[in-house]
């Protein structure tokens, strides 16, 4: 269906873990569907989204890109090593757990400071 204008330096990218072979010049998202992956995140009702403008408006591309979440997949090129999260149904339950499990070792957590204390 699509055909690439120029072939590129291949440049090798993970996508959840796997490894994907992408093209130097490529959006994250053309090299996504490029390699046969076709959903990048779900609904709140699980419904699979899937690139579909590939200009920056649509917002249907989100992933996580070397751990900054909400990127827009069709406006960042891909990089030597990039590592990409899908925004699924699985990976949401997964950041569910490890918020419920608390802090990791290590980690520091804020104190909220009670109302009375920040109103006085």
């Amino acid at each position: 269906m699509f055909r690439r204008l120029h072939e590129g330096v291949a440049v090798p990218i993970t996508v959840d873990g796997r490894s994907v072979e992408a093209r130097e010049g490529d959006s994250v998202a053309a090299a996504m569907l490029a390699a046969g992956i076709t959903i990048c995140r779900t609904t709140v009702q699980g419904a699979p989204r899937a690139p579909y403008c590939m200009m920056g408006a649509c917002f249907d591309c989100l992933v996580t890109i070397d751990g900054v979440g909400n990127r827009q997949g069709c406006m960042v090129k891909v990089a030597s090593g990039m590592r990409v999260d899908r925004d699924t149904r699985r990976v949401r339950r997964r950041r569910r757990r490890r918020r419920s499990r608390g802090p990791r070792r290590g980690e520091r957590v804020r104190a909220l400071r009670p109302l009375d204390r920040a109103a006085g």
